[in-house]
């Protein structure tokens, strides 16, 4: 045979090999997600959980599956398809349209009793990105609000809003779910209303907004027992854990048959306590794999994860930290205990064993200190701690003084 013939045969070869390649790649992976404007509009997103909710594909043990997530609020858009968070959409925004998930998916093999355990191998955020002020303890920082918009690069977040910070890239699914089956959700939907009832702020079945309507809609068929999104529970949801990044794998409890996986609430970064009620919000697409365990973990008090310890360092080379106590004035009554109608919590000045008002006062700490540094307002101040700082509790055994740290990385402020 000539040496031509010989290059030539090697290379029609080479060719039928990676033509191949290609196309078993192909088939390996499962992408879901990403039509439409909003969720709605999407077949294969959900922003509620039940068990009658269809699962939109199937995907083998090992088998890489694309979710193409959208933002927290269904607000940007999706990462092919992304909208700048500062230019009108003309939208009737609603509380009920959060949080869009990309799924459910059927994990082949999944039973019901075994451990769903999800591997993110990988996140690819979008182009642009919010943070709000609300949540955990906006009564500390006074009047008024601010909505930040970001830009996102594979490395940083940067704003216009707070100009000298530079936040960097921390992506996570602040979503990682299955499904309940029926009694778990009768079991979670009963001790919410009794919850309800007795006062505090819970977040019942809504129809507003609601996909998919026609089980969770006004006139879907089971319009009164779609769970909302916002608490996680013992199927995961919305646990928004700053270390759930590339590289870590979820365990979740399969309570039907395929389990039903479904992924959202993307973060670009998120400080521990996501204290303003939002983190760096954002689409994204994320790339996972799925396996089913027997005799699995005992989840029945949450999920668990795994992965490298590298992960649960803060990133900075530099730190301040202010510390918190469950101390406070007499006559004040912190804020989500007034439903308890305590005789004795007003004329306290100390509150025994109290981690939620330590990390009030942690927190009122570091806002206080960024404002006196850095010359941020208070509302900016929030913001980055909501995006940054972590609320890491110190001890739990000093009775009565629980402690809790509030830690700010510094090297987040660049040099002006």
């Amino acid at each position: 045979m000539s040496l031509y013939n010989c290059i030539n045969r090697f290379l029609i070869v080479a060719l039928s090999f990676f033509m191949t390649a290609e196309l078993t790649f192909a088939q390996d992976i499962i992408e879901i997600g990403g039509e439409g404007d909003t969720c709605v509009e999407d077949p294969d997103c959900t922003n509620r959980i039940h068990p009658d909710i269809p699962m939109i594909a199937r995907a083998k043990q090992g088998q890489t599956i694309l979710f193409h997530t959208r933002d927290a609020a269904d607000y940007l858009g999706t990462v092919e398809n992304q909208t700048d968070v500062r230019q009108e959409r003309g939208e009737d925004w609603s509380f009920g349209q959060v949080h869009p998930m990309t799924g459910p998916v059927y994990i082949e093999g999944g039973k019901v009793g075994d451990v769903l355990a999800f591997t993110i191998h990988k996140i690819k955020p979008g182009r642009y990105a919010y943070t709000g002020t609300g949540g955990f303890a906006f009564d500390l920082i006074g009047p008024g609000s601010l909505n930040v918009s970001w830009d996102l690069n594979e490395g940083y977040a940067t704003s216009d809003d707070i100009p000298g910070v530079k936040i960097p890239n921390g992506s996570f699914p602040g979503v990682v779910t299955t499904m309940p089956n029926t009694e778990k959700l009768g079991e979670m939907l009963a001790r919410e209303q009794a919850l309800f009832e007795a006062g505090p702020t819970v977040n019942l079945p809504s129809t507003d907004k609601a996909s998919p309507a026609s089980i969770c809609g006004v006139e879907g068929s089971h319009r009164d027992e779609c769970l909302r999104t916002i608490p996680p529970r013992e199927h995961g949801g919305n646990m928004d854990i700053r270390y759930l990044k590339a590289g870590v794998t979820i365990y979740l409890p399969c309570y039907i048959d395929g389990c039903a996986l479904a992924i959202g609430d993307l973060h670009f970064a998120q400080g521990d306590g996501e204290v303003s009620g939002t983190a760096i919000e954002m689409s994204a697409d994320v790339w996972g794999s799925a396996k089913i365990i027997k005799n699995g973990p005992d989840l029945s008090h949450g999920p668990h994860y795994s992965g490298a310890s590298s992960l649960l360092d803060i990133p900075s080379t530099k730190f301040y930290a202010v510390t918190g106590f469950p101390l406070k004035k007499v006559g004040t009554v912190p804020p989500r205990m007034e439903y308890l109608q305590s005789t004795k919590v007003s004329e306290l000045s100390n509150l025994s064993n109290d981690i939620n008002l330590a990390a009030r006062n942690a927190l009122d700490g570091i806002i206080d200190y960024i404002v006196a540094t850095y010359g941020y307002n208070k509302l900016q101040a929030y913001v980055i701690a909501s995006v940054a700082v972590d609320l890491r509790i110190g001890q739990l055994v000093d009775v009565p003084n629980v402690g809790v740290t509030a830690v700010l990385p510094l090297d987040i402020f660049k040099i002006k």
